[in-house]
């Protein structure tokens, strides 16, 4: 996708994402720590005892989740334009995803279909059919208070510190560091067994 740029989107794409690359990690990994040492889980079940008493609330009216409303206007047209920084906002969390877990030993069919195939094959067609809030709170209830606690501070994360970070020019190490990562091999081997029939949501 970054090569089907021409010259200046794709400097767009490697500063969005050189940018939004730490902070992504920062978050990610913080997330691997709490569920790995059970305070995910205890704030899980703090959270259903208050839910006992008060139910959970729709999360779509802010306005990080009602940006889906414009984009599913032009959901008809075919062949969308790819935006490159949105796509390297994307992809930079995907990618420090796939590093955090590669770090600490998970395999890499692990690392690719929990990084990048169930996005690709799964959640984005069903919020390309719905929208980003409808996914979330059609999910588990672990996923719903997930997002809820996680989505801002990804959120505080892009806007105060990958965001200003993206108007400086993107760091040619981790671009590097993308160009020959290991996950692309990965990615080729697991597209081999993927199913022919797409996912569809009426």
């Amino acid at each position: 996708m970054r090569y089907g740029l021409d010259t200046e989107g794709r400097d767009i794409f490697d500063r969005a994402y050189t940018a939004t690359y730490g902070p992504a990690r920062e978050v990610v990994a913080e997330i691997y720590d709490e569920v790995a040492d059970g305070t995910e889980l205890r704030s899980v079940i703090l959270a259903e005892r208050r839910l006992g008493a008060r139910p959970m609330s729709r999360i779509g009216g802010s306005p990080m989740w009602t940006v889906g409303e414009r984009a599913h206007a032009r959901r008809a047209e075919r062949e969308l334009p790819v935006d490159p920084f949105t796509a390297g906002v994307f992809v930079a969390p995907m990618t420090a995803q796939v590093d955090e877990f590669a770090e600490r030993g998970h395999p890499w069919s692990e690392i690719v279909n929990e990084s990048v195939i169930e996005a690709v094959d799964s959640l984005l067609p069903y919020m390309h059919a719905r929208d980003v809030a409808y996914m979330v709170d059609n999910c588990s209830r672990t996923s719903r208070l997930g997002a809820r606690r996680w989505g801002p501070r990804f959120q505080a994360a892009y806007e105060q510190i990958a965001y200003p970070a993206a108007e400086h020019p993107a760091d040619t190490a981790l671009l590097t560091a993308f160009d020959s990562h290991p996950v692309h091999e990965a990615l080729a081997v697991a597209a081999k067994l993927r199913p022919s029939v797409d996912i569809a949501v009426a």
